[in-house]
């Protein structure tokens, strides 16, 4: 949690300061102002105070601030929101007079292809940038526009790249009424840039002639009104339709797009076959508290938690197999690496032992993030969504978890009750991240005992106490695989439902695995958005889905 100080008598109200000792705010409702965010942790707050002593003397302090105060600066901080929002809309209105204006006064219809130019050749953005002195026409989006007295320069998307063009002449004059995110068919020769200048592709298309097909509106309905960079959260995901059209989350999705397509390469490369396990199941793999329950013709079913164990059903038809599927956890949870829907990459190998297993998964994430910063596309996203991002490098560390209990005593990190760390406790997500940050490494972390673990893990032969189970972390994301070895003895597996209060009857699919030819076998699984949250340094990994779900959020 965050803290912010204030002082009447040095500090101000301005975007300058920053709510710390040295640059305080004036009054407690503009410091709530500046933090606003629905999904940011109230801060404590710290008010200046000068208190006279009995021998006169004058003690200052920063204090936190009383119950009533804080009510006070809650009701302020939602009275200037409210006037920030009605100065935005003042604004708004002005701008849209002045458009307005424009178009009443511009039409696209008035301009005129000249005909005795060389045909122009169709592209799409990413090939124009090697068809330098050549006459084009590129289709897309206005995703940036500047009018000034001569030219307009504007910049078009399409999905494949960005490209900056100039206008001039009559072609500068309508654009002044060109609305963001209209569609246009945008004609004119593709030149080099000049030494010192920048753009997209290094080129730059000099434009003589644009037609309109789709014109997008302006006034209140103009894209900038629906979609604004630092409006509330919940109003950008009621609008996710249109931010998806943004820089940053289309730069997310085109990175997870090359990873989902380096996992699968590395998955060829090891002769895994894909599979298509069902979605609808009357089954649980992760505890019954977060199935989605469904009515199925009359019949009780759920949306499917993890497509492993019908993954292990493919084994003995067509060796190791692999999915990428949604998975669906009915957790009512809003931290930031949480989704009810997400894509879950999950895999099922047949003959190893443990020790391979965890290579297998290591060569997985090492291999998988290398393709993808070779990607000529994802690559460069990468380094500009996180900046100095280093691959990770195998040996990744292994660390069991009696051996991390023993590093969190140490380290005086306590469990969620505040009490020292023992052997037994589930380590939750804010102690494994202290852990794994402060370490600063990958981590496998392994041998969890049996009582914390789902029903189905091997024990270790050496320690009947603990699985052979693992949780990959990594430095500023936490927890994103995790795996284990899969009990091969069906006596043993029907322990384990009994320990969980499971009925073995509906399982009868999953336990013939174990009669018709047993065989030692493990799986993982993979959260893609967690992975990257990490791997695009985004705070949540609601960043790193299209369409997020979650508590409260099915639209749109």
């Amino acid at each position: 949690m965050s803290e912010l100080y204030i002082n009447e008598y040095t500090g101000k109200d301005a975007t300058t300061q920053t709510g710390t000792k040295e640059l305080p705010f004036q009054t407690a409702a503009y410091a709530l102002f500046t933090i606003a965010s629905a999904d940011s942790a109230e801060p404590k707050l710290f008010v200046f105070k000068k208190t006279e002593q009995e021998d006169k003397s004058i003690v200052e302090e920063y204090v936190l601030i009383s119950a009533s105060a804080l009510k006070k600066a809650k009701k302020g901080a939602e009275g200037l929101k409210k006037k920030a929002i009605k100065q935005q809309q003042q604004q708004q209105q002005a701008n849209v007079q002045e458009i307005t204006k424009k178009i009443d006064i511009l039409s696209f219809n008035d301009l005129k292809l000249d005909e005795s130019l060389p045909e122009a050749v169709p592209a799409k953005i990413y090939q124009s940038y090697d068809l330098v002195d050549k006459r084009i026409k590129v289709s897309g989006w206005v995703h940036r526009l500047r009018v000034s007295k001569k030219y307009a320069f504007l910049v078009l998307r399409d999905g494949t790249g960005y490209l900056q063009a100039i206008l001039s002449g009559d072609c500068a004059n309508a654009a002044q009424a060109l609305p963001l995110e209209s569609s246009i068919e945008l004609y004119g020769t593709i030149t080099k840039l000049p030494e010192g200048k920048s753009a997209p592709g290094g080129v730059e298309l000099v434009a003589d002639y644009y037609k309109v097909v789709g014109l997008a509106p302006s006034g209140d309905d103009a894209f900038t009104n629906k979609v604004q960079e630092n409006a509330d959260p919940s109003i950008l995901l009621d609008q996710r339709h249109l931010a998806l059209r943004g820089e940053t989350l289309s730069a997310v999705m085109k990175v997870r797009a090359a990873f989902l397509k380096a996992v699968r390469r590395f998955y060829e490369e090891e002769r895994l076959t894909e599979v298509t396990p069902p979605s609808m199941v009357q089954t649980q793999v992760e505890g019954g508290s977060t199935l989605f329950k469904l009515d199925y013709y009359g019949e009780e079913a759920y949306l499917t938690q993890s497509s492993q164990l019908y993954l292990e059903t493919f084994l003995a038809a067509l060796g190791d197999v692999y999915c990428i599927a949604e998975s669906f956890r009915a957790e009512k949870s809003h931290t930031r690496r949480h989704l009810s829907e997400y894509t879950h990459i999950e895999a099922e190998l047949a003959f190893l032992d443990f020790k391979t297993f965890l290579q297998h998964i290591e060569n997985l994430l090492v291999k998988s993030v290398k393709y993808v910063l070779e990607d000529p596309i994802a690559g460069p996203l990468v380094e500009q969504l996180n900046p100095g991002f280093k691959a990770p490098e195998a040996p990744f560390m292994r660390l069991e978890y009696k051996d991390a209990i023993k590093w969190l005593q140490e380290h005086d990190i306590k469990n969620e009750d505040g009490e020292n760390f023992k052997f037994g406790d589930d380590i939750a997500e804010a102690a494994e991240r202290k852990m794994v940050d402060t370490i600063g490494v990958p981590i496998f972390l392994i041998r969890f005992p049996v009582e914390i673990k789902s029903f189905y893990m091997e024990r270790c032969k050496d320690d009947p106490r603990v699985t052979e189970s693992v949780d990959v972390l990594m430095p500023t994301v936490g927890e994103i695989t995790g795996g284990s070895m899969r009990i091969k003895d069906t006596d043993a597996l029907l322990e384990g439902f009994k320990r969980e209060g499971i009925d073995p009857a509906p399982y009868y699919w999953f336990i013939d695995q174990r009669k018709y030819g047993t065989c030692p076998h493990g799986g993982y699984g993979l959260g893609t958005e967690r992975i990257l949250a990490w791997l695009c340094n985004r705070f949540t990994v609601r960043e790193c889905v299209s369409y997020p779900r979650f508590t409260g959020r099915a639209t749109p």
